[in-house]
């Protein structure tokens, strides 16, 4: 099992240490999804202010005296550096050549943004990792749940079942001795009475939930911090948390020039909320992004993604998917901080994503 990158959350009577948290004060930030120091400690003012009606010279205060007590907030070595990142997962796509132009595959801790134009597979991208980060460690899995918030109604359990279907025998029956679904001896990947018991296991650890609306999609982000704080004990700790796709609603919320700078300061907190879920929680983010065509590009491709400067520096690693013949997909790894950019190949099946 992965660790997280934070202690297992105390109880909302252990915030009335603070300074100025009274009882009702600690229920409020408890009933917001924060539920320990470390919560507190990484919030703004503004933002404790609004959440538990005090002043934000208060809401100062208690994130000072969080900070000390979580001990954070301060300089660390290079070599204490390391010695967190060596927690972090790497989530295999199921793809080889995928997983070596990434590094491993997609880091816990990181925002992995996926885009590219109507069609070329965002989705089967954000499907097949809800699956693979189920998988046992030995297969490239986290061992964990995932949190799905779906914008475009793209969610499709049939498309799990595929790609749970589409696994190789030796890892379905890995997998179904990791769910409990049977022991080492009875697993069988051609059983359809397991198979079927292994869909629903995996089915049950994918928390789906649908943004009607950018505001919506932003509270489903501060929810996803209080599911995944809560699911670090558990059996299956959340270690995927998925948003497809990130832009859609803002993109048709806020039309025009006159808009753009509250579209952006908004998609900003949401990418930071979506942020701290990865940082606290050892979770990786991976969102979906649309794209638009520039016309006064004549040479190269055209597409751009939507979101502009806040989203390519927010990400920590953006990826663009182009459609190529049939069911060939081109990766590109367009940024990441430690890696070079490069380019492989795969393919879209009914299995889910598959080698060329």
């Amino acid at each position: 099992m992965y660790e997280a990158a934070q202690p297992p959350s105390m109880a909302s009577q252990d915030l009335e240490e603070l300074p100025g948290v009274g009882p009702a004060t600690a229920e409020k930030l408890h009933d917001n999804g924060f539920d320990d120091f470390q919560g507190i400690a990484v919030a703004s003012p503004g933002e404790l202010s609004n959440t538990a009606d005090i002043g934000e010279s208060s809401a100062a205060d208690i994130i000072q005296a969080a900070r000390e007590a979580a001990d954070i907030g301060g300089f660390e070595s290079g070599a204490t550096v390391l010695e967190r990142r060596e927690k972090i997962g790497k989530l295999t796509w199921g793809v080889e050549e995928v997983d070596e132009l990434l590094g491993g595959g997609v880091e816990t801790q990181s925002i992995t943004e996926v885009y590219g134009e109507f069609g070329a597979g965002k989705s089967q991208v954000t499907h097949q990792l809800a699956v693979n980060v189920q998988l046992p460690a030995e297969h490239g899995g986290l061992e964990g749940s995932a949190i799905f918030v779906d914008s475009e109604d793209t969610f499709r359990p049939e498309r799990i079942d595929d790609m749970v279907r589409g696994l190789d025998d030796e890892a379905i029956e890995d997998t179904m001795v990791l769910h409990g679904v049977a022991d080492e001896d009875a697993a069988d990947a051609t059983d359809e009475a397991l198979l079927d018991d292994l869909l629903e296991a995996v089915l049950d650890k994918i928390h789906v939930a649908k943004a009607f609306n950018s505001n919506h999609q932003i509270l489903l982000a501060e929810k996803a911090q209080e599911i995944a704080s809560e699911s670090q004990d558990d059996e299956f700790p959340v270690r995927l948390l998925c948003v497809d796709s990130l832009t859609a609603h803002f993109r048709a919320e806020y039309v025009g020039r006159g808009e753009l700078a509250e579209r952006q300061q908004k998609l900003n907190k949401h990418l930071h909320d979506l942020m701290r879920v990865g940082d606290l929680n050892n979770t990786a983010v991976i969102v979906t992004n649309q794209v638009a065509a520039n016309p006064d590009s004549f040479f190269g491709d055209p597409t751009q993604p939507i979101g502009g400067n806040i989203l390519g520096h927010t990400s920590t690693f953006r990826i663009y998917l182009r459609k190529s013949k049939g069911d060939k997909r081109i990766v590109r790894l367009v940024d990441a901080p430690n890696l070079a950019d490069g380019e492989s190949v795969m393919r879209v099946t009914g299995d889910g994503l598959d080698p060329e």
